[in-house]
């Protein structure tokens, strides 16, 4: 009875210790919740009105999270597809500009990296003016910018206005449109970040085709003018974006966003003006670039790099794709086709991706699934290199958009699996600023290739090299991680000691069956 009274207090005590774990995770979780609206709500903190916070908010998981699900999709298609279309007017701006094929392909190659590269700044102006109007300044920068395009003289000025203006302006209208999407869905957060990439494939589908049409009226010259118009499109997509709001109370105001006390103002001054800017630029370093999670977080830090490396050669296809098929006798119109195919695989494989990828079984292992999908994305550019015909190019963005269909609508899901919701946008800024340096060197470097070779498979077979080698380090890298994590957890575990063995005579003493009782005691006692 001792024994069983003290294995019932001990069970007794890990089930409550459990419990006291699981109330301590569901408190931390509710107080995840509140700092993630701050980014997305500043421009309601800082009006200053006399509400105050009274719980957390809790994401709706629907509702007006469909209307903002669909000006994400509308804004991912005029911001990310945008580069990859640049490749129509690829041979017009070398024949204008009289630039080599590295020159000119510094044009997509700087209006990409910018658009990553302006993470950090973007998560400034989240936090100072709130996702939405983030989302529309970057509509009026990216208009302007590509506007400007059109009245340029050199190529120099093309890097200017179309890579840096329009790259920021996408900057500024991509990362806080995904960041807001992450805080209208949890529970269908798989769900809704596949449908919002397919607006990827939606401007893959659409602007090689209004590309070419206009390239074919108006010139380069024309498009980008009439381009730069659809661009302050954003600015409508920004508009619906408007923030969740915690419930509040009268009284006191929502957020701390007010002047600062004066003792806090006197210590300021104090500090020095030298002092305190350096202060200010660590402590934002600090905030918007997660550099901490990638000393601390070893799964984040493998996945920058893998993300990183893949960069390199993900895009450059896309760039080079239209001008492979007119080298070698295509039609513009027909080589313009293929990435319109490549979009229309993307919607039709994305929104079914997005259902299975959400099941309960693939919690866990999203990060394998995308690293299988990278790899045969990988493999799928040797397939250009068996020809150059319609048929051969139909058939390679069949396979490299199905591929791309999962790579893209996985990428963000398996990131906000590594790192907590509210060091998603200092985490996804870090991330832009290391793959910006691989997107900025990728095309040039292929373009080098091709000026030397004068053949372009060789840049598809660089490319499949290079997405294949970071599909297998991700997968070796976080499988060996999982096992490490798995020894771990085992080690951690109490272990039980083994029972010891016990012979008896066949005539037991007083003893032996004192002895006897007791191992019947343990034998209950383990069972």
């Amino acid at each position: 009875m001792t024994q069983r009274n003290g294995i019932r207090g001990t069970n007794d005590h890990c089930l409550h210790s459990k419990a006291s774990m699981d109330c301590e995770q569901a408190n931390g979780m509710e107080q995840e919740k509140v700092p993630e609206t701050n980014d997305c709500e500043s421009e309601e903190g800082q009006q200053g009105g006399s509400m105050a916070v009274t719980g957390a908010v809790t994401a709706p998981d629907g509702g007006w999270g469909w209307v903002v699900l669909v000006a994400t999709i509308i804004d991912l298609a005029l911001t990310l597809a945008f580069p990859s279309c640049v490749g129509i007017f690829y041979t017009d701006l070398q024949n204008d500009f009289h630039a080599s094929n590295s020159e000119t392909s510094w044009v997509p190659s700087i209006m990409t990296s910018v658009l990553h590269a302006g993470g950090p700044f973007c998560s400034v102006l989240v936090e100072r003016l709130g996702c939405r109007a983030t989302v529309m300044l970057g509509g009026v920068l990216s208009g302007l910018g590509m506007a400007a395009s059109s009245f340029t003289q050199s190529i120099s000025q093309l890097y200017l206005t179309a890579g840096v203006i329009t790259g920021l302006g996408f900057c500024f209208s991509f990362q806080p449109a995904v960041t807001i999407l992450g805080h209208y869905f949890v529970r269908r957060r798989a769900f809704a970040n596949a449908m919002s990439s397919t607006g990827t494939a939606l401007g893959l589908c659409t602007l090689p085709v209004l590309g070419n049409y206009l390239h074919s009226e108006l010139g380069w010259r024309g498009s980008f003018l009439v381009l730069g118009a659809i661009l302050f499109n954003c600015c409508v997509c920004g508009a619906v974006m408007r923030p969740l709001q915690p419930p509040r109370r009268r009284g006191q105001p929502l957020m701390n966003h007010g002047p600062p006390l004066p003792e806090r103002e006197d210590a300021r001054k104090d500090k020095g003006w030298v002092r305190t800017m350096w202060s200010f630029l660590g402590a934002s370093v600090r905030k918007h670039m997660a550099f901490d999670q990638l000393y601390n977080n070893s799964r984040y830090c493998v996945y920058a790099i893998g993300i990183t490396w893949m960069m390199l050669g993900f895009v450059v296809p896309l760039v080079y794709l239209v001008p492979y098929a007119t080298a070698n006798n295509m039609e513009q119109g027909r080589a313009a086709l293929l990435l319109s195919i490549l979009g229309i695989v993307n919607i039709v494989v994305r929104p079914p991706i997005g259902i299975i990828f959400n099941m309960p079984w693939f919690k866990g292992r999203h990060v394998y699934v995308f690293a299988s999908a990278l790899l045969v994305n990988g493999l799928s550019n040797s397939i250009c290199c068996i020809g150059p015909s319609f048929t051969v190019l139909m058939f390679y963005v069949a396979v490299y958009g199905l591929s791309m269909s999962v790579v893209g609508s996985l990428m963000f899901t398996v990131l906000m699996d590594i790192v907590e919701m509210s060091r998603f946008p200092s985490a996804l800024g870090l991330l832009a600023i290391m793959e910006s340096i691989t997107l900025l060197i990728g095309p040039p470097l292929a373009g080098v290739l091709v000026d030397r070779t004068g053949q372009y498979y060789h840049v598809f077979f660089a490319c499949s090299a290079v997405v294949a080698s970071a599909a297998m380090f991700l997968m070796v890298s976080f499988w060996w991680l999982d096992k490490r994590g798995r020894t771990a957890s085992k080690q951690c575990q109490p272990a039980v000691p083994p029972e010891p063995a016990r012979q008896y005579s066949s005539v037991p003493t007083e003893g032996d069956k004192d002895k006897a009782s007791a191992n019947g005691a343990e034998y209950i006692t383990s069972v």
